[in-house]
């Protein structure tokens, strides 16, 4: 059995077993969070800078705060965060069950809920009740049920309300049973923001019954999708059928000392409203021409298939006459292979009639384009385009086309300023004040101006680059740096190289060619990489043949001629997503030899800079290093004596509505002292899985690849085992956060175990986060130039978690928009990390992605996963 992780937090808030004695002391983080305002004197703000211990008896999901960093300078936000004053009352929990029903759409739920509240039982239900669409109903006292039981009723609730007693009618009743399950004290919650109470179940139920009662009437009014809903108050029409909404997300959070409510924009892409016909057309981007939608007319098979998959889930209604009109929407299955002209069904006395024929027989309606196709919806009936129209506010749950990605960033991008005041305008649509909801449970929002609060900007690591450099060492301002007279750390040499332009050559011709080469020649020797003077095998291929085949004789013909190639460079024309798949496939997994692909279009009389920044993904392909931090920038990485290794590790998922394609789990881990160079391993398992299976085996490999690596460098045997093991983490959610506790970490020290090192390495493992809500915006005047907050600003006070080891790190400079912080939670620790400590190895390990003169978002080991491996 894999040997099980300490408890979380420790003994009585004390360290994991054979962590460091320091462990949870008061002395570990250091100065308490700075009050905000402390710096340059000004007013603190109402609420903010609060600080408390955390109590001895409290567990924790991950670790437990160790204190709060107090390195850098102080520097003054805002974020997107509204203060919330919690209720004093009891709040009444209800399990909700339909007991004859299959699992209801969450819209229909909130239908019948809403019904049940308002048309047929308001004696009952007022003050109105809180619904999560699914099973959870919290109330604000207890419900009077009628009848002896006061803990479980069923109630029939009709959507139009009761029926009338003459009604010749026969409206469905769903039957709603109601049990109450718990009580809720909001105490747990005020003892939790204190740091007096476990993050346990009721601190998390309590949670979530004020994030159902702030979502109830949004939910009730608007088009939602889990915790945002969208408003067609601000529009883009992107075409192919689809239209952009603005959303708004919002979701109540415990902070230090308070609950605050975290408010963002989102962006909703629906199906457009209308006719359903047009809708088709303009998927197509063929509008005004619907018979471009009949087989018989030429619609080819593959993009009749291409638009049934788009329409599959979008409800309809009918118009089967000019004065019929249905208002209960059907859903679409799937599109039919024929037209409603040739569409024949039987009918109950054996006979056949096409659908064209029935809807002129039964609807006196005869089609006007009875040549085009048909949707099926509901229990296999058939309906012509023509009668079905999509309803306004429909939320498409597939993949965007890559073609329109751009359309949709370029939406929902928005710089900060304009950003802040979008989510301030939000706060009207809100209407939080306004709110019955809000009234009858007693929480309050101030919604007046978002709140402010103080982190701090940390110091850059200084980078080290070569021997030969004009100047030896560089200080990266606001995360970013450049190569002017400056030598790689350690240059990679070659020598022999082939070139292969997959362009006609009257398109990428020999003096474009020529004048690539000479741009590569002269960025390797400005930055110390060797053997490109040699002249290359220079060749023209077809884009469309047998790319490995072609490949590989390159390589033997090279091979034949004095020895086999150290990198290929290949020119690859715009689009060829599939060519670049097939290179790689070649040089990654048949031969393991490096190569470089190049744009046409960017390759063509390219500047300098360009080069530069080739020359830099080439030189670490070759085994090279770009550049490394100093060791005095970040003590932890420079002690000798406990060498580390730094696993990254994610699971790429497949996209939206994608079936029968597996999840991929890849890790990443450092295999040198200076942290610059990485071996990577890559596994599949089932689908959606975000455990990895696989951790014990992928884990081993690193190690065993980080130790021969050392060894056969020459690097001495004390220092070639590692004795601590740090593990960056991404993609994981907060509600998933105990299922790596306990079925990833037992894996990694298994591994670890089994390894029968020296000594057993201490383990801490962090997950990064970046799928979140929390943004920062600079005051005025105190932007970087896209803006944004300076590179470096860390948050772990104010916003953060009141009693698990978190922060929020902001360690990449603007480029579009709003700048996204990474949101770091410790999950386990036995190397007796500070705050201080924590923040500035990630932040360290930002700069040390080896493909740009930048800091990226998260730090370099994960990074790669979503950008190389």
């Amino acid at each position: 059995m894999p040997p099980r992780p300490p408890p979380r937090g420790g003994a009585r808030g004390g360290p994991p077993r054979g962590a460091s004695p320091s462990r949870g002391g008061p002395q570990r983080g250091g100065a308490p969070p700075p009050q905000s305002g402390a710096a340059r004197g000004a007013p603190a703000q109402a609420g903010a800078g609060q600080q408390h211990a955390i109590a001895d008896h409290v567990q924790t999901i991950g670790v437990k705060k160790p204190g709060y960093g107090r390195e850098g300078r102080n520097f003054q936000v805002f974020t997107n965060h509204f203060g919330a004053q919690i209720t004093d009352n009891i709040i009444s929990h209800y399990d909700v069950i339909h007991p004859s029903e299959k699992t209801l759409p969450a819209k229909l739920n909130f239908d019948i809920i809403e019904s049940m509240q308002s048309k047929c039982f308001p004696q009952i239900f007022t003050p109105r009740c809180v619904y999560d669409g699914r099973k959870n109903l919290f109330a604000s006292r207890d419900i009077p049920f009628p009848g002896d039981s006061t803990t479980q009723h069923e109630f029939d609730v009709y959507l139009n309300g009761p029926p009338a007693a003459d009604s010749t009618g026969n409206p469905k009743a769903y039957k709603v049973r109601l049990t109450k399950v718990a009580t809720i004290n909001p105490e747990v919650l005020h003892r939790f923001l204190k740091g007096q109470q476990s993050h346990d179940n009721a601190v998390l139920t309590a949670i979530t019954a004020l994030n159902v009662v702030v979502r109830m009437e949004p939910s009730l009014k608007y088009p939602f999708n889990v915790r945002s809903f969208f408003t067609d108050q601000e529009t883009k029409d992107i075409g192919g059928g689809m239209i952009l909404w603005r959303g708004y997300f919002q979701s109540v959070r415990p902070a230090v000392g308070r609950m605050l409510i975290n408010i963002d924009i989102s962006t909703g892409v629906m199906y457009k409203p209308g006719s359903l016909i047009d809708l088709c057309l303009d998927f197509f981007g063929k509008l005004g021409n619907p018979n471009l939608l009949s087989p018989s007319r030429g619609l080819p098979e593959r993009e009749r298939h291409r638009l049934s998959r788009f329409l599959i889930g979008v409800r309809v209604i009918t118009n089967t006459s000019s004065n019929s009109r249905s208002q209960n929407p059907r859903v679409i299955k799937r599109l039919s292979t024929q037209s409603a002209r040739d569409l024949k069904f039987k009918l109950a006395n054996g006979s056949e009639q096409s659908v064209a024929n029935y809807f002129n027989a039964t609807y006196n309606r005869p089609l006007r384009f009875p040549d085009i196709l048909c949707v099926e919806v509901g229990a296999g009936a058939m309906l012509p385009l023509e009668v079905c129209e999509v309803p306004k506010g429909q939320i498409m749950r597939k993949q965007v086309p890559s073609e329109k990605t751009s359309s949709v960033l370029e939406f929902a991008t928005k710089k900060p300023e304009a950003r802040l005041e979008s989510i301030v305008n939000g706060t009207k649509v809100l209407a939080y004040g306004q709110s019955e909801y809000l009234r009858s449970f007693g929480l309050g929002v101030d919604s007046s101006a978002p709140i402010k609060i103080t982190g701090r900007i940390l110091n850059p690591p200084i980078m080290i680059y070569g021997q030969g450099s004009r100047q030896a060492t560089v200080n990266p301002r606001n995360g970013e740096w450049n190569m002017i007279d400056k030598k790689l750390y350690r240059p990679a040499a070659i020598q022999r190289w082939i070139v292969v332009i997959f362009e006609r050559q009257q398109r990428f011709s020999q003096a474009a060619a020529d004048d690539m080469i000479q741009g590569l020649r002269r960025a390797t020797a400005d930055m110390g990489i060797t053997g490109f003077q040699a002249q290359p095998k220079l060749t023209w291929e077809n884009p469309q043949g047998d790319i490995i085949s072609v490949l590989r004789k390159h390589g033997m013909d090279m091979r034949a001629a004095g020895g086999l190639p150290d990198i290929y460079v290949l020119v690859l024309p715009d689009g060829a997503a599939d060519l670049y798949q097939q290179i790689k496939h070649f040089s990654d997994c048949q031969v393991g030899v490096a190569t470089q692909c190049l744009r046409s279009n960017k390759c063509f009389r390219a500047k300098p800079q360009y080069y530069a920044n080739v020359c830099l993904k080439i030189n670490v392909k070759l085994g090279g290093v770009n550049t490394i931090p100093d060791a005095k920038s970040v003590p932890f990485l420079a002690d000798r004596q406990n060498p580390a290794i730094i696993i990254g590790a994610d699971v790429i998922h497949p996209a939206p509505g994608v079936e029968n394609k597996p999840s991929f789990t890849s890790m990443v881990a450092n295999i040198d002292p200076m942290f610059s160079r990485y071996v990577a391993i890559s596994k599949v398992q089932t689908a959606r899985q975000e455990i990895i299976d696989d951790a014990e085996e992928m884990v081993t490999h690193c190690l065993r690849m980080h130790i021969k690596h050392k060894v056969e460098t020459g690097i001495e045997q004390s220092a070639a085992f590692p004795k601590r093991v740090i593990v960056f983490r991404d993609g994981v959610s907060e509600g998933q956060f105990k299922q790596v506790i306990e079925g990833e970490i037992p894996k990694i020290k298994a591994a670890c175990a089994a390894m029968n090192l020296p000594v057993m390495p201490k383990l801490t493992l962090v997950v990064v986060g970046k799928r979140h809500h929390v943004r920062f915006f600079p005051q005025t005047g105190q932007g970087d130039r896209s803006g944004n907050c300076p590179a470096g600003l860390v948050v772990d006070s104010e916003v953060a978690s009141p009693a698990e080891f978190d922060f929020y790190l902001q360690s990449h400079a603007g480029l579009l928009g709003t700048s996204r912080p990474a949101h770091y939670n410790v999950l386990y620790d036995e190397n007796g990390f500070t705050a201080d400590s924590m923040q500035q190895l990630a932040f360290t390990l930002c700069h040390v992605y080896a493909r740009s003169t930048r800091s990226v978002s998260i730090p370099a080991p994960v990074y790669s996963l979503a950008d190389v491996v």
